[in-house]
């Protein structure tokens, strides 16, 4: 379960977990996208209604529902699923403050669906990627407890690593008391401009001070990746030829040879 987190706010961080969820299924493997963001705008580029009186996520944050009740297939894709936001999760951050055990609800939540998507899909999910609100409350803490890894996008600009430290250091009380096994998996690399120096610079930072954890391919800043969400698209199926599609694809795959062989090339296997 990969959790999709940066406190600074536009840094692409919506806009790559719903592109990475496509290309991830595109690769052929089941995907959940969990949307925690209020602001729906993960359940929005999946074309997945969050509107009115449709079943979500605060269903289940607030009221105990089952995660079952809420998951529905994303239309554009095979393999993809959402269990879409709601505005009303805005209001769950006060409503979670008096409850038992209210760090654990989203993790308890995914645990008993996924025996109940392999009963229902012939096969077990492959991967959960939660969108965060880009804040610190209950409901980003729910998402790290509830995860394994943490996938950090970060924008190839000016204080790039502005409030990185800041997360970290969150992470790390995250650790201490609530979830051992949480850690960074990955960085991305967002809105690349390879015609600028400022972006060669930001890049060639963040890969010396986090190694081989930032994945080798930069998403670059493009135009069809940002208009695909106002047709309630991914870029994959808005513009599968776009430089940013591919740029996607690309970082999907070295995901999954990471996790298959503790190395971007498959032929470092051991």
């Amino acid at each position: 379960m990969i959790v999709v987190a940066n406190q600074k706010g536009g840094v692409g961080k919506t806009t790559s977990t719903v592109n990475l969820a496509a290309s991830l299924a595109l690769q052929g493997l089941h995907v959940l996208v969990v949307d925690l963001d209020p602001q729906g705008n993960a359940s929005t580029a999946l074309r997945v209604d969050h509107h009115g009186d449709v079943p979500n996520v605060d269903d289940v944050m607030v009221d105990g529902a089952p995660l079952e009740s809420v998951v529905v297939r994303a239309p554009d894709l095979d393999g993809l699923w959402c269990a879409p936001a709601s505005i009303e999760l805005a209001g769950a951050e006060i409503s979670l403050v008096p409850m038992v055990a209210r760090e654990t609800r989203l993790s308890k939540a995914l645990q008993a669906y996924l025996p109940a998507h392999e009963s229902t899909w012939g096969r077990r999910l492959d991967v959960v990627l939660i969108d965060c609100p880009p804040s610190l409350g209950l409901l980003t803490v729910n998402a790290f407890v509830a995860g394994s890894e943490v996938l950090i996008p970060v924008q190839c600009e000016y204080y790039a690593l502005e409030g990185l430290g800041q997360l970290l250091a969150n992470l790390e009380l995250i650790r201490a008391h609530l979830n051992p096994d949480l850690h960074v998996s990955h960085l991305l690399l967002t809105m690349a401009d390879a015609r600028t120096r400022l972006s060669s610079e930001v890049i060639a930072q963040v890969r010396e001070h986090f190694g081989d954890r930032v994945l080798p391919t930069a998403i670059p800043r493009s135009v069809r990746v940002s208009e695909a969400p106002s047709y309630q698209q991914t870029v994959l199926t808005y513009d599968p030829g776009s430089a940013g599609a591919r740029a996607y694809l690309a970082a999907a795959r070295e995901m999954i040879l990471w996790t298959e062989y503790g190395s971007y090339t498959q032929t470092n296997k051991t």
